[in-house]
This record gives structure tokens, sequence and C-alpha cells, in this order.
């Protein structure tokens, strides 16, 4: 008599038949439990758990910074590429690609101390030296400081700016920063 089921034989891959519903039914539910122990055994031999270890966390930091950031069109700032648009008017055209290193200085002067340089607040010198603050904003007056790395990490806070200059080629603004660390 012929085996009905026959799982690692080349004969039921070359050769399927109809197998009944109750056989079937139990070579998926045989599948479906093999598949479930050996998730299970995934799971309890992982260690991507570690042992729950009390939390002592760092006192909180409350920093104010105040700066001047330098920018030089041209020098700073530096347009890599437009989209070809024929009706845009505005300072800064839609679809513009810029790259800037604007300098961050001690104060609005050009030969002010610099600190630091600007599109992530990075600080180069004293004690903030290689700690960093990002920030967002919608076009508002302030920004959101919405992280860091260094001194800074899981910073949060705000940030005011002042125009101190505008022109064709320069532009200098005055920030005041509230940063909140750890």
């Amino acid at each position: 008599m012929k085996q009905k089921f026959h799982y690692l034989s080349s004969t039921f891959l070359l050769h399927p038949r109809n197998y009944s519903k109750a056989e079937t039914m139990r070579g998926t539910s045989v599948l479906s439990w093999i598949l479930i122990i050996c998730l299970s055994q995934v799971a309890v031999r992982s260690q991507y758990y570690s042992d729950t270890v009390p939390y002592h966390p760092r006192p909180v930091v409350v920093t104010n910074l105040h700066f001047y950031m330098h920018e030089f069109t041209g020098t700073t700032a530096v347009v890599l590429t437009q989209a070809n648009i024929t009706s845009n008017n505005s300072s800064v055209p839609f679809a513009t690609l810029v790259a800037i290193n604007d300098p961050l200085r001690t104060g609005p002067e050009p030969d002010s101390e610099l600190i630091g340089n600007y599109i992530d607040f990075e600080f180069n010198t004293g004690k903030f030296n290689g700690s960093s603050l990002s920030v967002f904003s919608r076009g508002e007056a302030g920004l959101a400081v919405v992280g860091g790395r260094g001194q800074f990490a899981m910073a949060t806070g705000t940030a005011l700016f002042n125009p101190i200059l505008i022109n064709a080629t320069n532009v200098i603004m005055e920030f005041n920063f509230t940063v909140i660390h750890y």
C-alpha cells in the first residue's frame, strides 16, 4: 500500500495528488505548530533585553548662549544649483540648493572671536568644543532646539534671533539661546 503523505518525497513534489480536506488541515496544523515552537525558541534564546537597572537621571542644566552669525554671500553661502523658473522673484527662490558655512562669532564685528559654524550651530572652541545644537523653524521669529550632540545631547529649548545687518551681500544675526540639557 502506498503512503498518502510524502512530505520530503520527490514524488510529492513532482506528482501532486488531491488530498482530502482533513489531510490538508492536518498538514497545515502540524506546520503551524512547528512554526510556533521555532518562533518561541527564538524569543527565549535571544538576548535583546537586559536586567533592569535603577534609573539615576542626571541633573538638568540650563545654558544661555549669546552669539552672532555672519553670512557673506559668495563666501559663506554659495548657490550650488537653481531650478530654471522664469517667474521667480524672491530673494531665495524656490528650488535653490545653497551650501552654507556661516561663522558664529562672539560679536557683530567681522573680526570678533570665531566660536563655531552655522547650520547645525556647531561649537569648535571654548567650553562647548565639539558640541552642537540642532534647530527647527517654520519661518517664525524663533527657533526650536530639537536636539544636539556632545554636551548638548538630548537638548531642548528655544533660540531667538535679531537681524543686526541685512543687505545684498552680508547678513549678521544676533542669537540668544536658552538650552535645557543634561
